[in-house]
């Protein structure tokens, strides 16, 4: 059973229904009931695709933060071999919120950033819900510099509802440390790409996107602020989010529409959640496509950056 969402309710009643049949038929307590599972099913494969068809913002938003959806240490497992890790920031410390190392994608090598927010209680507390603190920019920096110093081209997977706020973190430089990593990716002479595949939210998420190309799974949202900060500050009504939701245009449609990011994985039917391998396998086709580009390309990728992102907001 999924952790429904609560406009997913529809779907749940119906796979409610085929699971308990599906229990009395294995147990031998019912008649056969084939044809009544095979019919539920039906109607539950069209409830499913009735919701995701006209999904809201809001309800995008909650779907790009669902617990069981993959996160950066699921594409690191399903995309790359011989992931070599590299921990801390020769600074203060290490930061488990930030994964990054060196590994080989389809035999070729590449450099490797995410964010992980950890998928139960233990993992969650460990990698602190995908919040970085200074450290795990810092140790980005590190990696983005052995990079560039090597030629090897730098993907990155953006998951975090924003950088850690925590008194901690801004003694040691938040800001600072958000600021360098970001000129750090501007900087990189060899190629990037990034990936967004569940929230990026504020500088926390540009502090790794900044790439030659960025890209957003279906359901995944790029946001200078979550809804709910913007609801807070514009309204002091935090419930008013699903209004702040939709008028901050935050959706991968939105986004490639005004030309922030520039193409959409899609996602299975019902979320990355419900198919996590054809997810991964789908956003590993995409960055093979992409490496093969820029591998066929002639450019300055530091230049084409500089261009890309002055370009943005010219046209509006």
């Amino acid at each position: 059973m999924y952790n429904y969402l609560d406009f997913e309710k529809p779907v749940q009643d119906l796979e409610g229904k085929i699971l308990e049949l599906k229990k009395l038929s294995e147990s031998g307590e019912a008649v056969d009931v084939g044809e009544e599972i095979a019919r539920l099913e039906k109607r539950s494969a069209e409830a499913l695709r009735d919701v995701y068809r006209q999904l809201t913002p809001w309800q995008k938003v909650q779907v790009a933060r669902h617990p069981d959806r993959p996160h950066c240490l699921d594409y690191v497992k399903g995309l790359f071999t011989d992931f070599t890790p590299l921990a801390g920031d020769r600074k203060f410390g290490e930061d488990a919120a930030i994964v990054g190392g060196f590994a080989r994608f389809r035999g070729e090598p590449v450099a490797v950033i995410g964010q992980e927010k950890g998928s139960d209680t233990k993992s969650r507390l460990k990698h602190n819900f995908g919040s970085v603190r200074p450290e795990g920019y810092r140790k980005a920096v590190r990696i983005m510099e052995l990079a560039d110093r090597f030629g090897i081209p730098m993907i990155t997977l953006v998951d975090t509802a924003g950088a850690y706020p925590g008194v901690g973190a801004e003694e040691r430089g938040q800001a600072e440390a958000i600021a360098r990593s970001t000129s750090a990716c501007l900087s990189l002479r060899s190629p990037s790409l990034a990936v967004v595949i569940g929230e990026g939210g504020s500088g926390g998420a540009i502090a790794i996107a900044t790439a030659n190309r960025v890209y957003m799974l279906e359901h995944a949202i790029y946001s200078v602020i979550s809804p709910e900060g913007a609801a807070s500050i514009l309204w002091r009504d935090t419930t008013r989010s699903k209004e702040a939701a939709t008028n901050m245009k935050i959706t991968a449609q939105d986004l490639l529409d005004l030309k922030i990011i520039d193409g959409i994985v899609p996602e299975p039917m019902g979320g990355a959640h419900r198919a996590p391998e054809a997810v991964i396998g789908a956003t590993g086709d995409l960055i093979a496509r992409t490496l093969g580009e820029f591998a066929q390309s002639n450019a300055d990728f530091r230049e084409h950056r500089r261009e890309k992102y002055l370009a943005m907001g010219r046209s509006l």
